[in-house]
C-alpha cells in the first residue's frame, strides 16, 4: 500500500533531490540530476524497484521529524521500547560525488536498527554489480550498471541478501553512525568518500547563510504571525532546492506520475524547467530577496532560448535540452496503482502564448529590481514581441497545457498583453529601445479583444475560451496582472461566478475537467495554486477577513514538514500530483507577501475600516 504523498519529507542539493518516508526510507532519487534516469523508484512502484531504508529492526514510523532550521536537512527521530535514535539525512550542495547522507545518532538507551539498500538504475529495471573496494585506505561497496556507479560508505558491516544490501546493527546513547552514497560515472574513478560529520556542517553553514537573507519571511512575520514567516521560509528553501546550480535551471518538481486522481492517467513528468514555473518561481525568489538566483535564471534563459523566437519551446531540459520525449516505464505499477507512469513530457512541443508574458514579466521585475541591464537580455524579448505580434490570434494549448484541438484561451491571450505590456514600461523606466508607440497600439488591441471575446456579458463573467461557457481560475490573476483593477464589476462577475462553480469545500479547481475536453479522462482535486488566487483576490477586492481565512486553511494543508504537492483532494482528506510543488510554493509565498503589504497598509490607516463584501 502507498503511503500519502504527504508522509515525504524532500532533502536536496540544488542539483536532485530525494523523497523520505516516516519510516525512513528513501523511495525516490534520481542521479546525478533532477531529470536523470532513477536510482531508487519506490515511490512510483514497490521496494523491488528501489529504496533506501534505514529504521528501527521491527519496523515503525517516526515518532517526529522537522527541518533543521532553514535548511532541507531531515531530522526523523524514531522512539522504541528500546530505546530513541534520530536519523539525520542531507545532500551537501557542491560534493563532487551528489553525495546522500544519513547519518545515525543515538539519543537513549541501545535500539536495534535495520539497513536495507536496494539499488535499481534505469527506474527500477535495472540490478546493479555489487562488489567490496578500498578507497582512500576505507571499505565501500560499489555498485555499478552501465554508465551508473554509487558508492557506499559506513563503518557498519553489510551483507548480501536477494539482490539488497542488508545490515543490522545497534546504535547506543550518544553514537553516531554514518552512511554515505556517492555517485558518479562507471568510467571515472572511484570518488573517495566525504568526511560525513564535515558535511553536514558545511550544508548546514550553506543554508544558515541562504536563508538568513531572506528579506520576505520577518516582514510577513510581523505583519502575518510566527506560523505564516515560517510557511515562507520553508517555501523559499524548497524552492532554492529546486533549483539546478551548474545551470540556474528551475524545475517543476522533482517527481514524475505522482497522480492528480488516484488511480487515474493524468500523471506527468515534472522534472523539467516551465519558463511558466521557472519564471514564477524566480519572482517569488527575488520578492524574497534573492536576485542571484534571477541573474543565473537570465543567463540560463539567454541560452536556452538562443535560437529564432518561433522555435522556442514551453519547457526545456536542466542544461537547455529541448527535445524531451515523453515515453512510459510499464514495469512500474505507478503510485497506488496511478499508470502509466510517464519519462520525459509530449507537452514541451505545444503552442502555449501565456509563456511570452511570464518571460517578459520575469525579466521586468528583475530589471527594477536592479539586476544589471543585458544587452542579449533585451535583444531576446525584442524579438519574442516582434514574433508574439505575428501569432498571439492564433489558439493554443493554454495555461493548463490542454491535450486535445487548440483554442483560444482568454488567459493566454490576456498574458500576451502582459508580454507587450511589461516591455512598454522597460522603454518607458529604463530608456531601453523598442518601437513603443507600435507597441501601445498592440497593446491595445490585445487588451480590446480580450475584454470583448473573452468575456461573457450575459453571466457578467470572464470564461475560459472565447465564446465559451467554461470558467478558468487562472483568471483571478487578471488584477494582479495588471490588465483590470480589482474594482471592475467584470472581475468582481468573475470572482463570483467561480465561488460558484468552480469551489469545492472552500478550495478551487482549476477549471471543470467533466466540461472541459482536456484529452485526459478521469476527474482531478482542487488546484492549490488557484486556492491561493482566490484569497488574493479576496485581499485586492477588501474582503481581507475571508483572504486570511482562507490562506490560514491552505497552511493547514501543508505537511508536517510544511510541504505542499500540486493539489488536494476534500474528500479523502489528501495531497495529490507531483510534490513538493513549485507552484503551490510559489503562490504561497506571493500571498504571503500580499496579505502583509495589506495589513501593513491597514495599521498605517487605521481609520480606513477594510471592506467587506
Amino acid at each position: 500500500m502507498s503511503a500519502p504523498i504527504e508522509s515525504y519529507g524532500m532533502i536536496g542539493d540544488c542539483r536532485t533531490a530525494a523523497l523520505v518516508g516516516r519510516d525512513g526510507s528513501i523511495d525516490w532519487l534520481c542521479l546525478p540530476r533532477f531529470d536523470s534516469d532513477s536510482v531508487f523508484a519506490a515511490l512510483v512502484g514497490g521496494p523491488e524497484n528501489g529504496r533506501w531504508l534505514i529504521g528501527p529492526r521491527d519496523g515503525g514510523e517516526a515518532a517526529s521529524r522537522r527541518y533543521l532550521d532553514g535548511s532541507p536537512i531531515l531530522e526523523t527521530r524514531f522512539e522504541t521500547e528500546e530505546g530513541v535514535v534520530e536519523l539525520i539525512d542531507f545532500m551537501p550542495p557542491g560534493a563532487a560525488g551528489c553525495d546522500l547522507t544519513r547519518l545515525l545518532r543515538g539519543r537513549r538507551g541501545r535500539v536495534r536498527m535495520r539497513m536495507e539498500l536496494s539499488l535499481r538504475f534505469d527506474y527500477g529495471k535495472i540490478v546493479p554489480w555489487v562488489r567490496r573496494a578500498e578507497v582512500a585506505g576505507r571499505r565501500v561497496l560499489l555498485a555499478i550498471g552501465g554508465p551508473h556507479m554509487t558508492v557506499l560508505s559506513t563503518a557498519v558491516e553489510t551483507r548480501g541478501e536477494n539482490e539488497r544490501t542488508i545490515a543490522e546493527f545497534e546504535v547506543g546513547e550518544g553514537e553516531e553512525i554514518p552512511f554515505t552514497l556517492s555517485y558518479a560515472p562507471s568510467y571515472q574513478e572511484v570518488p573517495a568518500p566525504a568526511d560525513p560529520r564535515e558535511a553536514l556542517r558545511a550544508t548546514e553553514a550553506f543554508w544558515r547563510d541562504w536563508s538568513s537573507r531572506c528579506e520576505a519571511a520577518g516582514k510577513v512575520r510581523k505583519a502575518l504571525g510566527e506560523r505564516a514567516g515560517e510557511a515562507v521560509t520553508r517555501s523559499l528553501v524548497t524552492l532554492k532546492a529546486l533549483t539546478y546550480a551548474p545551470t540556474g535551471g528551475i524545475v517543476a518538481a522533482p517527481t514524475t506520475s505522482l497522480p492528480e486522481a488516484i488511480g487515474g492517467a493524468r500523471n506527468w513528468d515534472y522534472r523539467y524547467c516551465w519558463l511558466r514555473d521557472a519564471t514564477l518561481t524566480l519572482i517569488a525568489l527575488m520578492d524574497g530577496g534573492y536576485y542571484d538566483e534571477a541573474r543565473a535564471w537570465r543567463d540560463w534563459l539567454l541560452r536556452a532560448a538562443a535560437g529564432r523566437p518561433d522555435q522556442l519551446s514551453i519547457m526545456y531540459g536542466l542544461a537547455g535540452e529541448r527535445r524531451l520525449r515523453e515515453w512510459e516505464a510499464p514495469w512500474l505499477a505507478g503510485y497506488a496503482g496511478s499508470r502509466p507512469v510517464r519519462i520525459g513530457n509530449a507537452a514541451h512541443a505545444q503552442l502555449q502564448l501565456d509563456v511570452f508574458g511570464e518571460v517578459m514579466d520575469a525579466l521586468h521585475q528583475a530589471r527594477a529590481g536592479g539586476l544589471p541591464e543585458s544587452e542579449p537580455g533585451w535583444a531576446l524579448q525584442s524579438a519574442m514581441i516582434a514574433h508574439l505580434e505575428k501569432i498571439w490570434r492564433q489558439p493554443d494549448a493554454g495555461l493548463w497545457e490542454i491535450r486535445s484541438e487548440r483554442r483560444q484561451f482568454t488567459y493566454s491571450k490576456a498574458m500576451a498583453w502582459v508580454a507587450v505590456d511589461r516591455c512598454i514600461r522597460s522603454v518607458e523606466n529604463f530608456g531601453l529601445p523598442g518601437p513603443v508607440e507600435h507597441w501601445r497600439r498592440l497593446r491595445d488591441t490585445i487588451h480590446a479583444d480580450v475584454c470583448r471575446r473573452g468575456f461573457d456579458s450575459a453571466r457578467n463573467c470572464f470564461v475560459q475560451v472565447y465564446g465559451g461557457q467554461e470558467l478558468d481560475a487562472s483568471l483571478l490573476l487578471l488584477p494582479a496582472l495588471g490588465f483590470l483593477p480589482a474594482s471592475d464589476p467584470r472581475f468582481r462577475g468573475t470572482v463570483a461566478a467561480i465561488e460558484r462553480e468552480l469551489m469545492v469545500d472552500g478550495l478551487v479547481r482549476r477549471y471543470d475537467t467533466q466540461e472541459t475536453d482536456d484529452g485526459v479522462a478521469g476527474r482531478e482535486g482542487v488546484f492549490l495554486a488557484c486556492s491561493f488566487w482566490l484569497a488574493d483576490a479576496y485581499g485586492m477586492l477588501g474582503r481581507r477577513r475571508k483572504a486570511r481565512a482562507l490562506f490560514e486553511r491552505l497552511l493547514d494543508l501543508r505537511n508536517d514538514l510544511g510541504l505542499l504537492a500540486e493539489e488536494y483532494d476534500p474528500e479523502a482528506g489528501r495531497q495529490l500530483g507531483n510534490f513538493p510543488q513549485a507552484f503551490s510554493h510559489v503562490a504561497l509565498v506571493t500571498s504571503a507577501i500580499r496579505l502583509a503589504n495589506e495589513a501593513g497598509a491597514e495599521e498605517r490607516s487605521p481609520s480606513a475600516a477594510p471592506a467587506e463584501a
